[in-house]
């Protein structure tokens, strides 16, 4: 481990607590999972191949509500029997003294995240098919999750989700934001004045995408990661983040999910759209709302992502760093949250 992550990750303690709750056969080792810029992950080890996966935190000042451990452990938990693959959970630790900030730890799940255009390339059509349906299929089976029953009804309030979302990625906004861009806080003026009526509230995942989740080598998903924005709220907000994510031929610069989703086999974003609904047996007219709302809430998402970048918070990272690119696409998203709600 190098030094830079010997300060996220307090080896002997960390590996007395895992050991009181799982077996493990020698020392463990800690690795930094590319690809993340919000949470850190590692991967840990007690030999050749990983057992468990670790997340916490990223270093420096935290924005209030943010990267909050102890709901997406119990969001896993909670979901642990039913039609949502999620990984299962080794436990959750708030006890600052064994690392300094809370985590939590789950098993190892051995898949493919398709987090780019190259892991994207390496599988067959007929993989890249069956991953668009199987995405569109999990984010039923979320949203058909009786919130009850599963003991998540004191999540979050069931009504306004729309307000407090524009609340809190508003005031996210002003307290990262590292320059003036007049559009975003228009945005979130008209996303209030234009705003459909809800549909009936569910579990929220607030950031489900092709690379938040794992899929096999035939496609389909075996489990869904990166609960950190999971709430109760507008299930149609969780489709709209999906296509926000998604190839768009109108995108100036793809990357990430909308450039591997381009490529031959993955359904386009009507395609999703209308799998969806048949699912759900629910209209999507407000769709192109939603998918406004995520792309201006990726514009507040990216702007801390990018300040937090600037103030070296995100720890090692094993990928090269494009600031410059990060910082533009914060205000094309903006733009791009404008042009759907026809105001520019």
């Amino acid at each position: 481990m190098t030094e830079a992550l010997s300060n996220v990750i307090a080896v002997e303690k960390v590996t007395s607590w895992i050991s009181e709750r799982a077996e493990i056969s020698g020392p463990l080792t800690f690795t930094l999972i590319a690809g993340g810029r919000s949470n850190m992950t590692f991967a840990v080890s007690d030999g050749d191949q990983p057992r468990f996966v670790l997340r916490r935190p990223p270093t420096g000042p935290l924005l209030p509500s943010a990267h909050d451990m102890a709901r997406e452990h119990r969001l896993m938990h909670a979901l642990r029997n039913s039609d949502v693959p999620v990984p299962d959970m080794v436990g959750l630790c708030q006890d600052e003294k064994v690392n300094g900030r809370d985590f939590y730890v789950m098993a190892y799940v051995d898949g493919i995240v398709v987090r780019d255009v190259e892991i994207a390339s390496t599988m067959d059509i007929d993989a890249r098919e069956t991953m668009s349906a199987s995405l569109i299929d999990t984010l039923a089976a979320l949203h058909r999750v009786d919130i009850d029953e599963v003991g998540l009804g004191d999540l979050a309030k069931r009504t306004g989700y729309i307000e407090r979302q524009v609340k809190r990625w508003s005031g996210q906004w002003e307290s990262a934001r590292t320059r003036d861009l007049p559009l975003v806080d228009a945005v979130a003026l008209e996303l209030i004045r234009s705003m459909p009526e809800p549909n009936p509230t569910t579990i929220a995942h607030g950031d489900y995408r092709l690379s938040n989740c794992m899929v096999d080598a035939n496609g389909s998903v075996i489990a869904v990661l990166d609960w950190e924005l999971c709430t109760l709220g507008e299930p149609m907000a969780d489709l709209g983040g999906l296509l926000g994510y998604w190839h768009d031929p109108q995108d100036k610069d793809p990357d990430g999910d909308a450039e591997s989703t381009g490529l031959p086999g993955f359904l386009n974003q009507d395609d999703l759209a209308s799998r969806y609904a048949a699912i759900m047996d629910s209209e999507i007219e407000s769709i192109t709302y939603y998918r406004a709302f995520a792309q201006w809430r990726l514009a507040c998402i990216g702007e801390g992502v990018y300040a937090r970048y600037l103030a070296g918070q995100q720890g090692e990272q094993n990928e090269d760093i494009d600031l410059d690119r990060m910082r533009d696409s914060v205000g094309e998203r903006a733009e791009r949250a404008a042009e759907l709600l026809n105001m520019i």
